[in-house]
Formats: C-alpha cells, structure tokens, sequence
C-alpha cells in the first residue's frame, strides 16, 4: 500500500501550467473555421490596409480569447505591418485606460500618468503609428463591460474615426462579446455604425466529444500518466457540459488532481472530482466579481444578504435597505441593478400587480457570493 502514497516531495503534475484559464495550448482544436474567418478579415492589415472589422460572439469558454491569441501571436512572428494589440475591457473600460494599453503595446513603456490629458495619449499614440509606418488592429476583449460602464460608443468612435484627426492612422476592431444577450450594432450610436460595419463570427458551445477530446490534450500534457482513469475524465467532462464553460472543465481538473495530492494519492477519485467541482461551478462568479468596482461589490453583498435572509426583493425595498448603507440616488442604483442583470449575477424581471414591481433575485447562493465578495 506505501508504494500507492505520494512522497512528500513528488507530485500529479508534469505541468500546472497547463490548467491555468489564460494557458495558450499548443495544440488548440475545433476552432479552425473561426481562425480561417477571422485571419481572412485581418489580411488587409498585413498588406497595409486597413482590417475588416469583426465581432466574435459566443458564450463564456467557447475560445474566443484563445483563437484571437493564437492569431495575434502568428501576427507578430510574420509581420512588423501589422501591430495586434489585446485589450481586456473586463479590467481596462475606459477610453483613456483602454488607449494607455495601445500606447504600452507600442513602446514597452508604462503607460503615461492618469494625470495626462486624453488628447495627449490619444496623439502620442497616432504619432507612433504613423513613426512605425504600421496598421493597429485593436482586439476589445469582453467588450460587453464598455457596454455596462457606457464607453462603447466613445471607444470605438475614437478608434475608428482616428484617420480624421491624424490621416496616416489606419486602425481595425476585433470585439469579443460574451453576453449573448447584447446586439453590438442596436447598441451603438449612428457615428460609429457607419464607419464599424463589423462582420460577425459565432463561436458555438463545444460539444461533448470536443470537450472529451480537449480534457484529454489538457490531462496528457498536464498530468503524469495513471493520473486520471477514462471513467473519472468522463465525470469531469459530465460536469463541465453541465456547467456549459470549458473553462469550469479545465479548473476542475487541477482542483481534483491537488485533493488527490493532499491526500498523497497517486490517482484522483470521484470524491476528488465531486469536491472540486462546488468550487469550480462557480468560477463564472469569482471572476465576475473581481471585475466589480468597491461600490457595487457592497451594494452585492448587501443584496447576498437580504437574500439570505430570504427578504422580498423589489427595486424599491432593495434601494431602500442599501440607502442606509451607502450614499446613492436611485438612477444609479438602478444602473448598478441593470449592469448585474447583463453580468448574469441576477435576474431583474417584472411582476404585475398595480403597477409593474421590479423583482431583484441572485442567481447564485447567497453564501456563495458572500464568501466570494471580499
């Protein structure tokens, strides 16, 4: 039986690495009609025009990110004419955050101080451009968030209308939306329609098989062989279309393989997997939750609250109880209430009385979201 137990210094690993959530694989399957679309809408950028502009649309974990990656790193191996640069506007979403990102791309510098105006970023910016003699191609990742924060119109009207203030400025838009309830062109004003003109490329949920398939790449170049039995994959895999994000399949796996290492087990077991997985179902939620600002993490908590406490929840009883907490005049509220809404934190639907009552309800245990919130 000793010879079954993990010594203290041995591990389940050949490479944790390959089971963080922004681990760019090698090896990246069941996405090539999306890569050969999107590539064939960049290659005008390579020839020193301007790129088409493109949505990428799809659920959480269907690739998105990673098919841009792969693209953007393919980019930067073949041309200096072309100069990709990735924004994630969960954590920049604002004009002047999302333009000092550029400007880092450009220089391998820090971007400039919050204290620079943003005509002074947005000129040095063009400047290089113009000094590299080379077309941006701007990635907007999860630009959804420029939706919730109402920046989307002033982003992408910058971007694209560049050309006006500094004529040798070529630019195109990669937006990535993960919300599938969001329509980019009923959302954006006149202005930036007719100059955006995106083509849409959709990124359909994995299927089971690709699921299977794509585990498995993960498990033989992340864990030792033996690790992992074909019946326990077939658990995880369960799981994950459950949840319907690779990324929750991807964390479940490093979280069974660390139980079954602090058990000193030399395979993972379905308790493994099962205790892994109230953790991982809700890594949606953890990173969510991070990208909220300290006023609307406490006006979540408070809410987590009154639904643990299984209090009624209407706009106006919600409001009333965070009125105490927190200084805030109901428009904002209701804009917060809307933005978590869209983020898929809670439900706001309507019930018909004497008027129509707004009705706030988690869609999360509110334990859960509780302990997440700091």
């Amino acid at each position: 039986m000793k010879k079954d137990l993990l010594m203290w210094d041995e591990t389940l690993f050949r490479d944790v690495e390959v089971f963080e959530i922004d681990y760019m694989p090698e090896q990246f399957n069941h996405r090539d009609s999306q890569i050969r679309e999107l590539a064939f809408h960049v290659k005008p950028g390579m020839m020193g025009a301007r790129p088409l502009n493109t949505i990428c649309k799809g659920l959480p974990g269907t690739g998105k990110t990673t098919t841009i990656k792969k693209l953007f790193k393919e980019i930067e191996e073949t041309t200096k004419k072309l100069i990709p640069v990735y924004v994630n506007c969960q954590i920049d979403n604002t004009k002047f955050a999302i333009f000092s990102q550029i400007y880092k791309s450009l220089t391998n510098r820090p971007p400039p101080a919050s204290g620079t105006s943003f005509k002074n970023l947005f000129d040095m910016v063009c400047r290089l451009i113009e000094e590299k003699n080379a077309v941006l191609l701007v990635c907007l990742d999860d630009a959804n968030y420029l939706l919730y924060e109402k920046e989307i119109n002033k982003v992408l009207y910058t971007l694209l209308r560049s050309h006006e203030s500094h004529p040798g400025v070529r630019m195109g838009v990669i937006t990535v939306i993960s919300d599938m309830s969001v329509n980019l062109m009923q959302e954006v004003d006149v202005r930036v329609s007719s100059v955006f003109r995106p083509t849409e490329i959709y990124f359909s949920p994995y299927d089971e098989p690709e699921i299977r398939d794509i585990l498995n790449e993960r498990v033989k170049q992340g864990l030792y062989p033996g690790v992992i039995t074909n019946e326990m994959l077939d658990l995880v895999v369960e799981q994950t279309m459950k949840s319907g994000d690779l990324r929750v399949g991807i964390d479940l796996l490093k979280r069974a393989a660390l139980n079954a290492e602090m058990d000193a087990r030399r395979e993972i077991e379905k308790d493994d997997i099962c205790r892994a997985y109230l953790i991982s179902k809700n890594l949606h939620l953890s990173s969510t939750i991070k990208t909220l600002n300290a006023e609307e993490k406490k006006i979540l908590k408070l809410m987590a609250g009154m639904a643990e406490e299984e209090k009624e929840m209407t706009s106006s009883i919600v409001f009333e109880e965070i009125k105490k907490e927190i200084k805030i005049g109901y428009t904002r509220f209701y804009e917060i209430v809307k933005k978590f809404d869209s983020m898929r934190l809670v439900n706001l639907n309507y019930r018909e009385g004497r008027g129509r009552t707004r009705v706030i309800t988690l869609r999360y245990e509110p334990a859960r979201v509780i302990e997440i919130l700091p």
